[in-house]
């Protein structure tokens, strides 16, 4: 997939969405945005909104090793580099295909920031997968590829590779939306009256669940009720699920043959049933890194389960919350959230007139 037009400064003209952070100021985001449909055209009814910054904290304003990934329907992307916004028009990009990510570097060789935005570049270059299989496939491609990279000769120490979090949504058009994931940010399903995970920490404690050493309410415990700052699995880094101390090369997708029962609703890769009513929220981590999580986590159906809201609204809530009643000992990190809402069935969408719409309500099986 080829890439033209890359804008080389803050993406400002790209989506009044997108704006810098500013540590000499303690103002919250806006109360109203502009939507990103407003200029990256995601298809009729599927509505976006993205966000990224170092911190809340305006003592600590560490290097944001977060990035997002935005391809629009008409393959018109928004990523980070160097801590700034960018856009690029992507050639061949199919009509009405989207794809959005999170991601969250880790350390190893001071290179997360680099890592994660090495992903990003290489999302660009991935071409549009309609399947499960074709998406696994390339991206699993990718890593192998960043891996070789970032690894320095004679270094045959694996565990100082940088790596990062991906978790992706692939929406071809007239087709459920295809999840990619890796390492810790997660995916949220977000009604009025309830909040769910629909993602698997790769942490520590989900390689015990693995061989049968946590149940379900113990697992519950240390990766929802809790936060603890490890990783079994990265993209680039590779995955240490067998042994904590032998870093494997491969990712290793969590899948019904490896995971316990409790988990198997949440497989790594898999196609997803979305509701028109509810709220989609892609995340780092920053966002419940505290001891007690789902304090802060609870309160998210009354403040964000508002599928009737634009999504840069919803987005906006989040943050403006988060900065002016952050969790109780709060771990200051980075921040990055991806917000979508999916198109409700209706006669106004029976026909894909514009040839991007996402997609047509009589073939559409998330809807």
């Amino acid at each position: 997939m080829n890439a033209t037009r890359l804008s080389a400064g803050p993406a400002r003209a790209i989506s009044a969405m997108l704006w810098p952070f500013s540590a000499k100021t303690s103002s919250p985001m806006p109360a109203t945005t502009i939507s990103l449909s407003d200029t990256l055209a995601f298809g009729p009814g599927l509505d976006v909104a993205a966000h990224s910054r170092a911190s809340v904290s305006l003592l600590q304003q560490p290097e944001n090793q977060d990035n997002f990934v935005l391809i629009d329907a008409s393959g018109r992307a928004v990523f980070m580099q160097d801590q700034q916004q960018h856009s690029v028009q992507l050639d061949e990009w199919p009509r009405g295909h989207v794809r959005v990510a999170v991601l969250d570097g880790m350390g190893g060789h001071g290179q997360g920031r680099q890592a994660a935005e090495a992903v990003a570049a290489g999302l660009l270059r991935v071409a549009a997968c309609v399947t499960l299989e074709q998406l696994g496939e390339r991206l699993d491609a990718l890593h192998s590829e960043l891996q070789m990279h970032f690894q320095h000769p004679g270094d045959n120490d694996d565990f100082r590779r940088p790596g990062t979090t991906l978790t992706l949504l692939e929406i071809p058009p007239g087709q459920a939306p295809l999840l990619y994931h890796v390492g810790d940010s997660r995916l949220y399903e977000i009604s009025a009256s309830e909040v769910a995970p629909l993602t698997i920490d790769h942490v520590p404690a989900t390689s015990f669940a693995l061989h049968g050493l946590l149940g379900a309410q113990e697992w519950w415990q240390q990766v929802h009720g809790e936060h603890r700052a490890q990783i079994s699995q990265a993209f680039i880094l590779g995955n240490a699920f067998a042994n904590p101390q032998v870093l494997a090369n491969d990712l290793l997708a969590l899948d019904a043959d490896h995971l316990p029962p409790f988990l198997h609703q949440m497989v790594d890769r898999r196609a997803l049933t979305v509701r028109h009513d509810a709220v989609y929220l892609l995340a780092t981590d920053g966002f419940w890194a505290c001891p007690r999580p789902q304090n802060w986590i609870a309160r998210w159906p009354a403040l964000l389960g508002h599928a009737d809201r634009p999504a840069a609204d919803i987005l906006a809530a989040l943050f403006d919350e988060f900065s002016a009643h952050p969790p109780a000992e709060l771990h200051v990190d980075n921040l990055t959230a991806i917000v979508l809402r999916f198109p409700q069935p209706g006669p106004q969408q029976n026909d894909n007139v514009d040839e991007t719409a996402l997609p047509n309500p009589r073939s559409t099986p998330y809807l």
